[in-house]
Order: C-alpha cells, then structure tokens, then sequence
C-alpha cells in the first residue's frame, strides 16, 4: 500500500473566497483538475483556471435553491471509495465515479449569521449539509483524500504542496482527518448551542 498518494483532481466548495487564490494557482501549476459547482465554481474559471461543473459528473442541477449541489453518489462515491478496494473501484468504473484526491471546504458561516442577529430563517439556512458532509467523508477516506476542512488550512496545504509537489504522506493525511473532524465538531457544537437557545 503506497503511503504517498499524488493529487490529481480537487473538489472546491467554499463560502468564503478569500486567501484561495494561492493555492488555486499552486494546484494547478501542479496540474491538478478541479471540480466545484456555483460561485466557488464562476471564483475558479475567473482566476483563469479550467473547472468542471459537479452537475456535469452527476447530471443534477443544484436544486431546491442551493440545498443540494454536492449530495450524489458520483460525488461521494469519488472521495469515499477505496483505491486498493477491488469491489469499489469496479463499482467506480461501473458507474463512472471520478475518483476525487482532495477536498477543500469552507462552511457556510453559521456562527457569524447567529451573532449577526439574523431571522430564524435565515439561520437554518446557514447550517451547511453538503459541505459537511463532505469533510466527514474526505476525513473518513484520509487514506486516499486530502481535507481541507476551512480556510484556516489553506496555508498547510500549500506549505506541503511547495515542499513536495501534489502529493500527501498518509501521515499529513491523518492530520488533516483530525483537523476535519475538530472543524466538524465545533460546527455541530455551535448549532446544537443555538437549537437548546430557542
């Protein structure tokens, strides 16, 4: 079992932008192909870089006003199947599940809609289904992914990617499953808080 596994394709889902561009251009300098949907999708095509649309590889449109993007077995089954797994990557082919190296997530910002003051409404639509979803599954799969679970990692990545090219140590991979779920928890810890509040 190779320890060292190379990126090859990115999926992107960030709410917040800012401090990606580095990063972005890092990937693809390294040749890495990217996957997004929305407005993560339009920020990568405008840094000048080629993007596929997630509803391309699932043939869904985003529906219910942007409930539902990222929540299809072509998705998931790219980041949770197993590479050394006979069973999963027959099924990958069967099906035609891209295989997914990295994820990379900001969530939307419950925590700052909450203490913005924001209707009810409003608040339930900031608790993020698809992108944490996403963490877990990356994290979970962290022999085969890279997560980066927030922005707060961007920076760890690219230190990796300048050191060593597109490609991740199982041990950097275990770290970044840890960080993931920590990002996870918190999430759920402060939407839990809000929920016993009302």
């Amino acid at each position: 079992m190779a320890d060292k596994k190379k990126i090859k394709t990115a999926l992107v889902s960030v709410f917040h932008k800012d401090g990606l561009d580095e990063l972005l251009k890092k990937l693809n300098d390294e040749g890495v192909k990217f996957l997004s949907t929305g407005g993560t999708q339009k920020f990568i095509e405008s840094l000048g870089y080629e993007c596929q649309k997630v509803e391309d590889v699932t043939t869904y449109p985003s529906i219910l006003g942007g409930r539902v993007k990222t929540l299809h077995p072509k998705v998931f089954g790219g980041i949770l199947g197993r590479r050394e797994n006979d069973g999963d990557q027959e099924q990958m082919k069967q099906y035609e599940i891209p295989e997914i190296d990295l994820v990379i997530v900001d969530l939307y910002p419950f925590e700052q809609t909450v203490a913005s003051d924001a209707s009810e409404e409003d608040i339930i639509e900031k608790i993020d289904i698809g992108g944490i979803s996403l963490i877990r599954a990356g994290a979970k799969n962290f022999n085969d992914v890279v997560i980066v679970p927030s922005k707060s990692e961007y920076n760890i990545l690219l230190d990796i990617l300048n050191e060593q090219g597109a490609e991740t140590t199982k041990a950097q991979r275990r770290m970044f499953a840890t960080r993931a779920f920590g990002v996870s928890s918190h999430y759920d810890t402060a939407i839990n808080a809000w929920f016993a509040k009302k």
